[in-house]
């Protein structure tokens, strides 16, 4: 059942793009800490279901880079990071600094669908991104800078990734404290 947080009449002016980089960027702080302990884990579990010599002996072979296990794991795991605050509070801690969050345009929270299609776009953008500096080289910031951009940036109140899930990234007013104020008394 989705979480409302505000009425659907009330309209909650867009988060401007400035809020959102410095969300994203300290999300991504937070996201590399989360990605450092899943492949922390995944290489404990690895390295005990396929013996610790053994795995000592395919690390130091280099038969472990670029294994596609750690690295569905680990896009899993910031998949299941992002969508669980999403989902629950509409807020990752980098939003909720900047007082910014993800919902519907009637004011509940977002699925773990639409949460799948944020993900997945921006993504997308990312992967294709990397994999064409890693082929045409640097030629490419060019083109893909400004796709990145594009993918965070609202055009009209819309990013890129708010129109592929059907949500829509507003600005969380600051809290009235007069009623704080009352209810502490």
């Amino acid at each position: 059942m989705p979480r409302r947080f505000h009425n659907a009449e009330e309209l909650l002016p867009p988060a401007t793009a400035l809020k959102r980089a410095l969300a994203i960027i300290y999300d991504g702080l937070i996201s590399i800490a989360v990605l450092l302990v899943a492949t922390w884990a995944y290489t404990m579990i690895a390295g005990w279901i396929t013996g610790w010599e053994q795995y000592e002996q395919m690390a130091e072979a280099g038969e472990l880079e670029g294994g596609p296990g750690l690295t569905f794991t680990l896009f899993l795991v910031l998949y299941l990071f992002f969508a669980y605050f999403w989902t629950r509070i509409g807020q990752t801690l980098g939003m909720q600094v900047w007082r910014i969050r993800i919902e519907n345009l009637d004011g509940t929270s977002v699925s773990w669908t639409q949460a799948l299609l944020r993900y997945g776009s921006a993504a997308a953008v990312i992967v294709l991104t990397m994999i064409a500096a890693y082929y045409v080289g640097s030629l490419t910031l060019l083109l893909t800078v400004p796709a990145v951009i594009a993918l965070f940036y609202p055009i009209n109140g819309l990013s890129l990734t708010d129109r592929a899930s059907s949500s829509v990234v507003v600005a969380v007013p600051a809290p009235d404290k007069s009623k704080t104020a009352k209810t502490k008394k």
